[in-house]
């Protein structure tokens, strides 16, 4: 893993912009793997700046979203449907059909997982995937105790991931209880790998992650094993590990 030091939020925001624009740039028709939460909005706001610049064009890029919540249409202002189109989409000029959030309402999820897994498949992997680091290691949504192996799937979220979110909606009560979610296997297939880990709160994952046992405990471990992953790190996340 190549760890790459920041000193803070916006820096650690625009390398990644950096890293990201690399592959849209020198990719006929890039395909990206985009994550949603607070973490990686200051990338969505960086690339917004450079479209606006005339810097980069979306217009053959496609991308899969890692998750979304079961329940939540995508025009509820909690879906990640939603924040996508409002962080990111609606302000570039990329295809609406090239932007894939699996639904949270379709009728059978599991068979909204099978069918975005094969999307994804369609695609022929995933150029660069962008990640967040949970606190209990998770990432997607892919909770401890998932499998290495699994693909896209319908997961029962940790009541410490429900709290973690519970910020963005008016009630714990109103954070749903389960989400689909890319699957780890799936996750791993991507080309480049991006993770993003900012702040203090992230210090303690962070070192599990660099220092600890790939384990399906901590579903982030396994990224040690990927040929191409970046960590970018500013100096609050970096506090206990040992570089």
């Amino acid at each position: 893993m190549n760890i790459i030091k920041v000193k803070d939020y916006e820096e650690m925001s625009q390398k990644a912009c950096s890293l990201l624009l690399d592959v849209v740039e020198n990719e006929r028709k890039p395909v990206l793997g985009l994550a949603t939460g607070s973490t990686p909005e200051g990338l969505y706001r960086n690339l917004i700046e450079k479209y606006e610049q005339h810097e980069v064009t979306f217009e053959d890029t496609t991308t899969f979203n890692l998750d979304e919540y079961v329940g939540l249409a995508k025009d509820d202002p909690n879906s990640y449907r939603y924040f996508m189109n409002e962080k990111l989409f609606k302000h570039i000029n990329i295809q609406d059909e090239n932007t894939h959030v699996p639904s949270g309402v379709a009728e059978d999820p599991k068979q909204e997982c099978k069918d975005y897994e094969q999307l994804i498949q369609e695609a022929d992997r995933i150029d660069i995937q962008i990640l967040g680091l949970g606190l209990n290691g998770h990432i997607g949504f892919n909770e401890p105790g998932t499998s290495f192996s699994s693909r896209t799937h319908v997961v029962e979220l940790d009541e410490s991931t429900r709290n973690a979110n519970a910020r963005f909606f008016d009630s714990i009560d109103d954070v749903p209880t389960q989400a689909i979610t890319m699957g780890i296997e799936t996750i791993m297939e991507s080309k480049s790998i991006i993770l993003l880990v900012s702040g203090a709160n992230k210090a303690e994952p962070l070192a599990r992650l660099v220092h600890g046992e790939v384990s399906e405990d901590f579903p982030a471990s396994i990224l040690q094993t990927h040929g191409n992953v970046t960590i970018i790190a500013d100096e609050a996340a970096r506090t206990k590990i040992d570089l």
